[in-house]
């Protein structure tokens, strides 16, 4: 059973440019794709009786949200399969919820009841922070978000966290035909100078060798599986948050690994990821690794 795309609808440009997207990226691998409204109309609106023929506002014009996104979705591209649905509760927990039975989830940058001045929603961070599974979270400029650099980035981070981002950068680059730039951040530590006896070769040129031989280890199962992608790899010296949000400017997807422990509440989410979240001027990406 194929498991579909599921995409947040709140009825905002930001839901809307997240529909956009997601019917592109469900053409691209085959997949249906599921709209979602998670809405608390009953709670809100009160008791209705059971012989009233009026109907909630709230719900109603949830009703006719995720009629207008799906035929949205319809019009950009009518061989994509579209069901939508409104679920009587909390955004975040039912996208949550519905992420459990996707391929991917994919929410705007910031909902109709966000303020104006939030770079990232509430809802969009959240459900980045704690899903189970990949979430892309589309925002960025038009040219990232139509996809118009045939260029996707993958910040490299550390095997414990970057697997299943390298395994999910591989065949985002296979499905769109595009190149993988696979981007490694390192740092000399400013306290490794000449005058430390053990250090006296370059100590730049040793972390560069360090960060090279994890490149290599990290993706040397995923270029054989994938023989057709056209990998660039690079290892950058600076802060990995300000070396990606550079690449993302001229980038169609950056992608990046997430930690997910077990039994740990709140986000779970880096500085970089977190960074790329509400600067990025392309969708993001965040693949969860299971502890």
């Amino acid at each position: 059973m194929e498991l579909p795309l599921v995409v947040g609808v709140d009825g905002s440009d930001g839901s809307l440019a997240a529909v956009d997207w997601a019917v592109d990226e469900a053409a691209r691998y085959g997949l249906p794709l599921r709209l979602v409204y998670g809405s608390l109309w009953e709670r809100y609106e009160g008791a209705v009786p059971s012989d009233s023929v009026e109907r909630p506002s709230e719900q109603v014009m949830a009703e006719h949200i995720v009629a207008s996104a799906a035929e949205r979705a319809q019009r950009r591209n009518p061989e994509v399969k579209v069901s939508a649905e409104v679920i009587p509760e909390e955004a975040v927990a039912a996208l949550l919820r519905e992420g459990r039975n996707a391929s991917v989830l994919v929410t705007g940058s910031r909902g109709r009841s966000e303020l104006a001045g939030l770079l990232l929603g509430s809802v969009g961070l959240a459900v980045a922070a704690r899903a189970h599974g990949p979430v892309i979270v589309v925002r960025g400029d038009e040219a990232g978000r139509e996809a118009t650099h045939e260029r996707i980035v993958l910040g490299a981070g550390e095997p414990a966290t970057g697997g299943e981002a390298v395994r999910f950068a591989f065949r985002e680059a296979e499905a769109r035909g595009c190149t993988l730039d696979v981007v490694r951040a390192w740092r000399c530590p400013a306290h490794e100078g000449a005058d430390h006896p053990k250090l006296a070769e370059d100590p730049a040129h040793r972390h560069e060798e360090r960060a090279s031989a994890l490149l290599d280890s990290l993706l040397e199962d995923a270029i054989a599986d994938h023989l057709g992608v056209r990998v660039r790899r690079s290892t950058v010296e600076g802060p990995a948050r300000k070396v990606l949000l550079a690449r993302s400017a001229a980038a169609d997807l950056v992608i990046v690994g997430a930690q997910r422990r077990s039994g740990h509440l709140g986000l779970q989410l880096g500085r970089v990821a977190h960074t790329l979240l509400h600067h990025s001027d392309c969708p993001v990406a965040v693949v969860p690794q299971q502890a």
